[in-house]
């Protein structure tokens, strides 16, 4: 029985440890394709920025993976709010290198002009 309730000690200590180490998705600032994209390829990376950002956001807050931390390993739950923080400056860099093709490409003004009707 001490082995069995050791063996479950172990197992919660193991999983708390790996749920200690939340990781946010990098995103690349410039990539290749980027000045090829369309307004509304472009838009969709908008979105796609926007989850990513989210998802940085939540790991820095109180979560599973960072109450582990705190719990078991206090520099884990540094690195995980590093570790988000570094993706949501990423996620801002990106939108700016994406914005500056988008304003290139006059895609506000092309949809502004497509609704103005002709005379």
């Amino acid at each position: 029985m001490k082995g069995l309730k050791a063996g479950v000690v172990a197992s919660a200590i193991a999983l708390a440890m790996v749920a200690g180490c939340a990781t946010s998705t990098k995103v690349s600032v410039q990539q290749p394709g980027d000045q090829a994209m369309s307004c509304e390829a472009i838009k969709a990376e908008f979105s796609k920025l926007d989850t990513v950002a989210q998802e940085a956001d939540s790991n820095k807050g109180v979560n599973t993976a960072n109450v582990a931390a705190v719990l078991f390993f206090w520099p884990a739950a540094v690195g995980n709010y590093m570790d988000a923080d570094k993706a949501q400056k990423l996620v801002e860099q990106r939108r700016a290198h994406l914005m500056s093709i988008y304003n290139a490409k006059s895609c506000d003004g092309a949809a502004a002009a497509a609704a103005t009707p002709s005379q």
